[in-house]
């Protein structure tokens, strides 16, 4: 029977090698499901062998669970052979991982690195056990981290890390230290804990040579948004822009590289059926094989850089079937994986958009969205994820990549949103709001989180088109929604200043209700952006109330906050319109003139038609009080014809069929599914808050008039965000 077994694995690699799994598996099972009994041996990895192909191409996790679980039974009686023990128990650990089984999945891990620790298998092959421990501890932390384990996902991690600078692998201790990283980011228990993790991980990433950097290029990628999420966490956005720029120029080298890798392996495969061909001649033969040699050569170089000898068959196979797919963080036999390169390359998108949208740059901002979106909305639908598709009807062993890529759909729609309201394109944001409306009435409990991101857009969008009482409702019904301290507070602020904005004195106490909790605890927040948020909206507050220095002096500090840490023009430019609005009715005209004709630049470069408006208003006051009569002609006229162009842009937005749904005040009302399920599921990403800066930013009063500074706070018409 043994050489039946031998002969069928032989069938099985060749069908392996041409790309029929299917035949493979078959041949496999046939081994197994013969009626003679077999070696305890040969059985195992039989077993092994269909389990990793059935997980590798397929869906099939029951029936590779139970291959796996009869493998691990056979084994406890075979001593030894701990590679197929640690083998088998990854791949076991792995299975439970798919189906949600936490519990069998630590129990698992917990028994095999157990038996690592022995005193026969620690003898055996040290450095393979631990190399396998390494594994092992990984997927433990991250089982641990869907319970919400976040202390002992770490201790995980630190005795992995242990492990690899045992070994002298700095690659190796390189994944450990980004995967650190991340549960504190997820965590963030204190700015220190996180700012060592990730002085960590640059010490890690120094450690490993230059040569060797290159071929780590999901480490890199991994590395490079992980200081992201921290550097917009903390408000460094000058260090987003450089980690942004190098992440880019990586992802824009890797897109050519695969594009060059896909075109080899096309005209292999050509090569390939032109070989096969029975009745070629012997010269052209000899040609063809010259050619695919060469061929193989170039793809080998671009693949597997130096290493000697030529491309094995399984190799090729490995290249055409995976290249384009894993971004593997690690070494086998730990072959992790932190996202897809599609996922990975639409969160570079993000990115890009995170970046530069703050400064304006919503031309490479759009095609970003498009580019990223396009993406994501592929990878859906080869999830299966069509028009029809909801939350239940998803399998257990596809909700954590599903929701990977609909948490970065999401992502780009509010950007998307915020673009369109800067640029008062109200009907696009209305479209892409609804969207994310939809797709949340779909997926409720997998973007659960983003329930309360589409309240504060309602907020945005109805303060926008100057529905301020309802924007109120849906910025309080945001802060209520979400557990983030931090969204809480900017919702606060925005919904303060819509109070400010309906402009009557309850109005106006609701306001400061609002604002003062949220400034005597400023100094709590991680970063300026609450600071300097909540400064602009008390500031403007005092304006109302008409204690003009005291405005001045608050808003002053927080355009200098704004100006050196958050870099975002909108915000800017309004700040610097109130200011200028406070130089003229304190007679100061050169300074006012000054500061307004930065903010019209600032507002123009942004398109932000009702700022504009808003400033020329307060130039034309400052014509009029400075006698300059042909300057305020010419001012109003352009006025008037930005008002024009702001009050068609509203008018198609309040007669759209949207705009009701948008601002009414009610909820969303939904239905849960498999929570418990899905949640399970979804905690493997190991996902953090991308917390994206200013994601829509404040609104202020757009004056109706140019009659100075008591019009400002009496002004209905539409506002603008920051």
């Amino acid at each position: 029977m043994e050489a039946v077994a031998e002969g069928l694995w032989g069938l099985a690699d060749y069908a392996e090698r041409r790309g029929e799994v299917g035949k493979a598996v078959k041949c496999l099972e046939a081994v197994v499901q013969g009626p003679t009994s077999l070696l305890p041996m040969v059985e195992v990895k039989t077993r092994l062998r269909i389990a990793t192909l059935l997980l590798r191409h397929s869906h099939s996790v029951t029936a590779a669970k139970s291959h796996l679980e009869r493998s691990h039974l056979l084994l406890n009686s075979i001593p030894s052979s701990f590679d197929l023990k640690f083998r088998c128990s990854s791949l076991l650990s792995h299975c439970y991982h798919l189906i949600g089984a936490i519990a069998s999945q630590k129990n698992i891990l917990h028994r095999a690195l157990d038996l690592a620790s022995s005193s026969p298998a620690a003898s055996s092959d040290p450095i393979a056990v631990k190399l396998w421990s390494c594994n092992f501890y990984a997927q433990l932390a991250n089982a641990l981290i869907i319970e919400g384990d976040f202390r002992n996902s770490v201790s995980s991690l630190d005795s992995g890390f242990r492990f690899a600078a045992e070994l002298g692998y700095p690659e190796l201790e390189m994944f450990f230290a980004t995967s650190i990283l991340h549960v504190h980011l997820m965590q963030w228990e204190d700015e220190s804990t996180v700012e060592r993790a990730v002085n960590n991980c640059d010490r890690a990433w120094a450690s490993i040579p230059l040569d060797r950097q290159k071929g780590c290029l999901g480490l890199l990628f991994y590395n490079e948004l992980l200081h992201i999420f921290y550097c917009l966490r903390t408000c460094d956005y000058k260090g987003v822009a450089e980690h942004v720029e190098r992440l880019d120029n990586a992802m824009k080298a890797d897109s050519e590289k695969s594009q060059s890798i896909r075109e080899l392996t096309r005209e292999l495969d050509a090569l390939d059926q032109r070989l096969s061909q029975p009745d070629l001649h012997s010269r052209d033969k000899s040609v063809l094989s010259k050619k695919q040699a060469q061929l193989q050569e170039q793809l080998k170089s671009m693949t597997f850089g130096n290493l000697p000898g030529p491309l094995e068959p399984d190799q090729y196979v490995n290249i055409k079937q995976l290249w384009g797919d894993k971004l593997e963080l690690a070494p086998p036999p730990m072959n992790g994986e932190w996202l897809p390169r599609n996922a990975v390359y639409a969160l570079v998108d993000l990115m890009v958009v995170v970046s530069g949208r703050p400064k304006g740059l919503f031309k490479e901002c759009s095609k970003r969205i498009e580019s990223g979106m396009l993406i994501v909305q592929d990878e859906l639908v080869k999830l299966g994820i069509t028009d029809s598709v909801k939350e239940v009807d998803l399998q257990h062993s596809a909700i954590w990549m599903a929701g990977v890529y609909l948490m970065l759909l999401m992502q780009f729609l509010e950007n998307k949103v915020a673009v369109d309201l800067t640029r008062s394109e109200f009907v696009e944001a209305q479209e892409a709001l609804v969207q994310m409306k939809k797709w949340f009435m779909r997926f409720p409990t997998i973007l659960q989180a983003c329930e309360s991101v589409i309240e504060m857009l309602r907020g945005q969008y109805a303060h926008s088109v100057g529905c301020y009482s309802e924007a109120t409702f849906h910025y309080i019904e945001a802060a209520k929604i979400t557990e983030s301290k931090s969204m809480q507070a900017m919702c606060q602020i925005y919904a303060a200043v819509s109070y400010i904005c309906i402009g009557d004195a309850d109005s106006s106490a609701q306001a400061l209700d609002l604002i003062g909790p949220v400034y005597r605890m400023i100094d709590s927040f991680t970063g300026v952006r609450e600071k300097t948020c909540v400064l602009f909206a008390y500031g403007l507050l005092l304006m109302r109330q008409h204690d003009l220095q005291e405005a001045r002096n608050r808003l002053a500090r927080g355009l200098q906050l704004t100006h050196s840490h958050l870099g975002n023009l909108q915000l800017v430019a309004q700040y610097l319109t109130i200011l200028g609005s406070l130089a003229l009715a304190l007679h100061d005209t050169a300074q006012a003139r000054e500061i307004l004709r930065s903010s019209l630049t600032l507002a123009k470069k942004l398109t932000d038609i009702p700022t504009q408006i808003w400033v020329l208003s307060v130039l034309t006051a400052l014509y009029q009080e400075l006698g300059e009569r042909g300057n305020e002609m010419e001012n109003a006229e352009y006025q008037r014809k930005k008002v024009e162009d702001l009050q068609k842009r509203l008018a198609d937005a309040h007669s759209s069929i949207h705009h009701i749904e948008l601002i009414d005040k009610a909820k969303l009302e939904l239905q849960n599914y498999h929570e418990l399920d899905v949640k399970r599921a979804l905690g493997s990403s190991m996902g953090v808050n991308l917390d994206i800066p200013e994601s829509v930013g404040l609104s202020t009063p757009l004056p109706t008039s140019s009659s100075r500074l008591v019009d400002l706070d009496t002004g209905r018409r539409g506002k603008r965000k920051l």
